[in-house]
């Protein structure tokens, strides 16, 4: 800034001289223009009188007009005030560097917070999901052990109903057996083969030692629902007689005792016992 005011106040003075000059020259050139009159020598005597010969008249001279001199342009002395212009630029420039190093700070940071931010969320999400993993394991492995206890609990009660029914099973056919092999079965069979023998017509082509397989299906009160002759040594006719037997003996004894009851009772059918 400096080395340009001087460059300005330089060319103002050169400005200045040069128009000077140019006046002096315009003043005072016009008798520098004129030619010298030569001097012509008389070769005649004469008596020196000393007089003054006439001086010719000069010529007006045409004054020439000077140019007007342009106003030189007031120096001003900027230093002062360049130095204060060029003290706020540079004010203004480290206030601008000093904004520009705050905001790349604080984005620096906004940056770094919203990174930590992020990094803690993420961390957070982890161990929220690995709660979530570790009750949903302690989960599975109480349904587990849960089902396992159950499991084990089903199979102790149907090991204990397999064998209440199989001790039930056990005493009833001891029982049963007990029962058959008193006198009620044989007095009941026998009563059976009694009441089918009173109605039964000895056919005539019956011959001695006829002997019939019969299977009868019974109701529980003793009634005959269907006869089935399963093998017999007689003919037809002693096959027919048989079943007619059977139907009309219905409603055949009922059982001294329910165990004795057989809902298909297979009766050997010998009339000469």
């Amino acid at each position: 800034m400096f080395k340009q005011i001087t460059e300005q106040a330089l060319s103002i003075v050169m400005a200045v001289l040069l128009h000077a000059v140019l006046l002096v020259v315009m003043v005072y050139g016009f008798d520098f223009s004129r030619p010298p009159q030569p001097v012509i020598l008389l070769a005649v005597k004469a008596t020196l009188v000393k007089e003054e010969s006439p001086k010719p008249e000069p010529q007006p001279v045409k004054e020439v007009e000077p140019e007007p001199e342009p106003e030189p342009e007031p120096v001003i002395d900027t230093t002062q005030d360049d130095i204060a212009a060029a003290e706020d630029l540079k004010r203004q420039e480290d206030l601008k560097v000093e904004q520009q190093r705050v905001a790349a700070d604080n984005a620096r940071k906004e940056k770094q917070r919203i990174a930590a931010e992020k990094k803690r969320q993420e961390q957070e999400a982890a161990a929220r999901k690995k709660r979530e993993q570790e009750a949903e394991r302690k989960r599975q492995e109480d349904l587990a052990k849960q089902r396992a206890e159950n499991e084990r609990k089903k199979r102790e009660a149907e090991e204990a109903q397999r064998k209440a029914l199989f001790q039930r099973e056990l005493d009833e056919e001891e029982a049963l057996q007990d029962v058959l092999n008193s006198d009620l079965r044989s007095q009941y069979y026998a009563a059976i083969m009694q009441k089918i023998m009173r109605n039964w017509a000895r056919p005539p082509s019956a011959q001695p030692g006829v002997e019939c397989v019969v299977n009868v299906r019974l109701a529980p009160n003793g009634d005959v629902i269907n006869v089935r002759i399963e093998s017999c040594n007689g003919d037809d006719a002693v096959k027919r007689s048989v079943e007619a037997a059977v139907y009309k003996a219905s409603p055949l004894p009922t059982a001294p005792d329910p165990r004795l009851f057989k809902r298909d009772l297979q009766i050997g059918f010998k009339p000469e016992q």
